[in-house]
C-alpha cells in the first residue's frame, strides 16, 4: 500500500494490519480529501488479501484525530452549489462504509483525542479500545461551530446508545474523558496509554466480528425508534420545544440534528447515511456555520497563538505579579494569576483589606474542590502563591504590575507613581481601566513606553476575553509582554488601539444605551428585554445597565461630557440615567434598585414605576425593528472603530464582541453579522434606521463605498485572514 500518503500500511504476521494515521504537515490529523482515499484504499485492500484477518487503526500523533478541515470548509463557503457538496461530502460516508463492510474485523485503538470526524471513524469500527489518558477527549463537537456530524454520527451513535442518550451528546457537543466514554458505551475497552494497539489486536485475533448491529438482519434501535413509539416521540416533542427555547431559533444546527436522527433512524444505515449528508449540507451553505467556525475557531485560535505579538521581543513568562487594588477586579486577576503558576502580591491601602481580596480566591478554590475540579492540595497550592499587604516594597522582582483601583484618575496616578518607585526597571505597568484613556493614564508614568492597558472582564475566573490596550507610547516589548501574559493564563487577547472606552466598552455601551433610549420612547421595557434575549444576547440592555450599575455609567457619561465638551455627542439615555441616580436614586443591582427590583429571596422583576416615568407608546414598534436596533448600533459602532483604528482587524471585532459582552455567537459579531446580513442590505436598513431614530445609526462612508463595490470585510478563499481598508 505504498500508493497512501496519509497512513502508514504495517503488515503483521499474525494476519493484522496497523493502519497509522498520520496526516502530513499538520499538527493533529484531519479528514483531507487525500485522507478519505487512502481509507477507501485501504478497505478494499483488507478485504481483498485472504491473508488478512483484521486491522487496527491508530494514529501517529499525540491525538488520534480531529474532524474535517475547518480552515478549508470556511474558505469554500458559498463557492460550490448544494449538489457538488452532497457529492464531495458524500465520500466520507462511503470511505466509512466500504470500511465497515469490509468483511474482515476492524478496530480502534484511540491513543488521544478523537473529535468529530475523528470520533466518526471509530464508529465505523467494529471495536474500539481507548487510552486511558487523562487529558484525552472524545465527542462530536460539531454544533459549536455552527454544524452537525456529517460522518454518520447521527446515525451510528443513535444505533448504539439510544436515541435520547445520543441525542443528548451530539446536540450539546459533549466531550468525554475515556472513562466517561466507556461508561456511556461510546468505547468498548479502556488500555493503560501505549497498550491500546496490544489490545486492539487482541481483540480482532480473539473475537473479531466483522458485522456491525445495524448490518444484522432484524436489528432494532435500543430504546425504539419513529413515529409509533411512544419513548421516541416524547424525546423528540419535548427536545424540540426545549431546543427552540434554548436557541429562540437563531442556530439551525440542532434542529438538523433532531430532524437526521428522527428521520435516519427508521431507516436502513446506508438510506440513513443520505438523509445525514443531506442536512449536513445545508448547513454548510448556512452563514451561520461560516460565522461561527471562523470566529470561535479559526480567528480565536489564532488570536490565542498570539497572531498580533510584535515579533521582535523575545518570549518573557511572568513569574511574579503586582496587583493593585483587592476589590472585585484585582481579587479576580490574582486568582486566575495563580491559578496559572504565577506568584501574586495583592496590595490594597491597609492590610485587612488586601487580606479580604484574598477571600474570594479561597471561596472558588473551596466550590472547585467541593465539586472535584481540583485536589485539596492544588488548591492549597494555588492559595499560597498570593500574599497580601500593603506595603508597595512587595512589589521589587514583579514582571508586571496591574492597577486595578477605583476609576479615578488621581487613584491610579498616585498608584503608578509608587509602583513605579519600587518595580524593575524593565517591568511592566498596566492599567485594568474599562473606560479611561491609557495615554492620559500613561502621564503619570515615568516609563510610559512600558505602560499598557490590560482590560479584563467580570467575572475574571469566567470572562474567557482579555483587551489588551496600545496607549501612543507603548512599545513593543510592553505589548508583547501583555500577550505572554494572557497566554500563560489561558485566555483570549484581541490588541486594540487607545480610545475613550477601546472598543469592548465603547461598542456594548451604544447597545445598553440604545435599549434605555426605547424605554424613554415609550417602548415597553419588557419588549425591549426579550428582543434582545431572543435575538441572542446574554442579558436584556435594561438588565446588563443593573448589573454593570447605573450609577457608573452615569457617572462615565458625565466624565466624558467634561473631557470633550462641545464635542461630546449626548444621547436619549443620558437624561435617563442622571434621573435614575440623582432623582430617584435607584442607581442599580447592587443597591437593590435600578431599571428592576431585586427583592430579597425573590426573583428580580422590571420596576412597575417604569410606566410612570415613561409611559408607554400607544403603538408598540415591531418585535424585527426592536432586535434591528439593538444589533445594528453594535455593527456600525464597530465599523466606526474599524476606521479609527481603535481595533485594526474585523477578526478582532468579531472576537472581542463574541467573547468580551456576548454578541450573538450566531452571527460570528459584529462585523460578520454585516456581511450575512448583506452589505448592501445592511446599509439601505441603517439608512431608514437614521431616517427614523437619529444620526446614530448613520453608516460611515467607508461601509457605503464597500456596499457600492461589493467588497467585504474578509477575504474570501482566505479563512481566517482579514484586512480592513476604507
Amino acid at each position: 500500500m505504498s500508493d497512501m500518503t496519509t497512513m502508514e500500511w504495517q503488515s503483521g504476521d499474525d494476519g493484522v494490519v496497523v493502519l497509522t494515521i498520520d496526516v502530513a504537515g499538520r499538527t493533529m490529523n484531519v479528514m483531507t480529501p487525500e485522507f478519505l482515499d487512502d481509507i477507501a484504499t485501504a478497505a478494499a485492500g483488507i478485504a481483498a488479501d485472504d491473508a488478512i484477518r483484521g486491522a487496527v487503526i491508530t494514529s501517529g500523533k499525540e491525538a488520534f484525530m480531529a474532524g474535517a478541515d475547518l480552515h478549508a470548509l470556511v474558505a469554500d463557503f458559498g463557492s460550490r452549489d448544494s449538489r457538488e457538496l452532497y457529492v464531495r461530502c458524500r465520500r466520507l460516508q462511503d470511505a466509512l462504509r466500504q470500511l465497515e463492510t469490509c468483511g474482515k474485523p476492524v478496530a480502534a485503538a484511540i491513543n488521544g483525542s478523537a473529535l468529530g470526524g475523528g470520533l466518526e471513524l471509530c464508529l465505523a469500527c467494529h471495536y474500539r479500545v481507548a487510552a486511558d489518558k487523562q487529558r484525552s477527549v472524545l465527542g462530536l463537537p460539531e454544533v459549536q461551530v455552527g454544524l452537525m456530524p456529517g460522518g454518520g454520527g447521527t446515525q451510528r451513535l443513535p444505533r448504539m446508545l439510544g436515541i435520547e442518550p445520543a441525542l443528548k451528546l451530539i446536540t450539546e457537543g459533549t466531550r468525554l474523558s475515556p472513562a466517561d466514554a466507556l461508561a456511556a458505551g461510546i468505547v468498548n475497552e479502556l488500555a493503560a496509554a501505549g497498550r491500546e494497539i496490544d489490545a486492539a489486536r487482541r481483540w480482532v485475533l480473539q473475537h473479531g466480528d466483522a458485522t456491525q448491529p445495524w448490518d444484522r438482519q432484524g436489528f432494532k434501535v435500543p430504546g425504539g425508534a419513529g413515529l409509533m413509539d411512544p419513548r421516541v416521540v416524547q424525546t423528540f416533542t419535548v427536545g424540540t420545544a426545549l431546543l427552540n427555547q434554548a436557541t429562540q431559533h437563531n442556530y439551525p444546527a440542532p434542529a438538523a440534528i433532531l430532524s437526521a436522527v428522527y428521520e435516519g433512524t427508521v431507516l436502513p444505515i446506508d438510506k440513513a447515511l443520505d438523509i445525514e449528508t443531506a442536512y449536513f449540507v445545508s448547513l454548510l451553505r448556512s452563514p451561520v456555520f461560516r460565522n461561527m467556525a471562523r470566529t470561535l475557531f479559526i480567528s480565536k485560535g489564532a488570536a490565542d497563538k498570539l497572531e498580533r505579538r510584535p515579533a521582535g521581543p523575545p518570549e518573557r513568562k511572568v513569574t511574579k505579579l503586582g496587583v493593585l487594588g483587592a476589590g472585585m477586579m484585582g481579587a479576580g486577576i490574582a486568582y486566575v494569576s495563580a491559578r496559572a503558576g504565577i506568584e501574586v502580591v495583592l496590595l490594597d491601602t491597609d492590610d485587612a483589606t488586601a487580606r479580604a481580596g484574598k477571600e474570594y480566591s479561597r471561596k472558588l478554590v473551596d466550590a472547585g474542590v467541593a465539586r472535584g475540579r481540583i485536589d485539596r492540595d492544588t488548591g492549597a497550592a494555588l492559595l499560597a502563591r498570593i500574599v497580601t499587604g500593603s506595603d508597595f516594597a512587595r512589589l521589587d522582582g514583579a514582571e508586571l504590575v496591574i492597577e486595578a483601583v477605583f476609576e479615578d484618575r488621581a487613584v491610579k496616578a498616585d498608584v503608578t507613581r509608587r509602583a513605579e518607585a519600587v518595580m524593575p526597571d524593565d517591568a511592566i505597568l498596566a492599567s485594568n481601566t474599562s473606560t479611561l484613556p491609557i495615554t492620559g493614564l500613561a502621564e503619570a508614568s515615568s516609563r510610559p513606553a512600558r505602560f499598557i492597558g490590560i482590560h479584563f472582564f467580570s467575572p475574571v475566573d469566567r470572562m474567557p476575553l482579555v483587551e489588551v490596550i496600545v496607549g501612543q507610547k507603548t512599545d513593543d516589548a510592553a505589548i508583547a509582554q501583555a500577550l505572554d501574559y494572557v497566554r500563560q493564563l489561558a485566555k483570549t487577547p484581541i490588541v486594540v488601539n487607545d480610545s475613550r472606552g477601546f472598543y469592548t466598552s465603547r461598542v456594548f455601551s451604544v447597545y445598553t444605551r440604545e435599549g434605555i433610549a426605547m424605554l424613554a420612547e415609550g417602548v415597553a421595557p419588557a419588549l425591549i428585554e426579550n428582543v434582545a434575549r431572543h435575538a441572542g444576547m446574554p442579558v436584556g440592555p435594561l438588565a446588563v445597565t443593573d448589573e454593570v450599575s447605573l450609577e457608573l455609567s452615569y457617572r462615565v457619561a458625565r466624565q466624558a461630557q467634561q473631557d470633550l465638551g462641545a464635542a461630546y455627542v449626548a444621547t436619549p439615555a443620558d437624561e435617563v440615567l442622571r434621573r435614575f441616580v440623582e432623582d430617584l436614586e435607584r442607581r442599580g443591582k447592587r443597591y437593590g434598585k435600578g431599571f428592576y427590583d431585586y427583592p430579597e429571596g425573590g426573583r428580580k422583576r422590571l420596576w412597575p414605576g417604569l410606566a410612570e416615568q415613561y409611559p408607554r407608546a400607544a403603538v408598540q414598534p415591531p418585535a424585527d425593528e426592536v432586535r434591528r436596533r439593538l444589533l445594528y448600533c453594535q455593527a456600525i459602532e464597530s465599523v466606526r472603530c474599524l476606521d479609527e483604528n481603535v481595533v485594526t482587524h474585523p477578526a478582532d471585532a468579531d472576537i472581542g464582541s463574541v467573547f468580551g459582552w456576548g454578541f450573538p455567537a450566531w452571527t460570528g459579531g459584529t462585523v460578520s453579522f454585516i456581511e450575512s446580513v448583506g452589505l448592501a442590505a445592511f446599509v439601505a436598513a441603517a439608512d431608514e434606521l437614521a431616517a427614523a431614530h437619529g444620526e446614530r445609526f448613520a453608516v460611515p462612508e467607508s461601509l457605503r463605498r464597500r456596499a457600492d463595490q461589493g467588497r467585504l470585510f474578509y477575504r474570501q478563499g482566505a479563512a481566517g485572514k482579514s484586512r480592513h481598508a476604507a
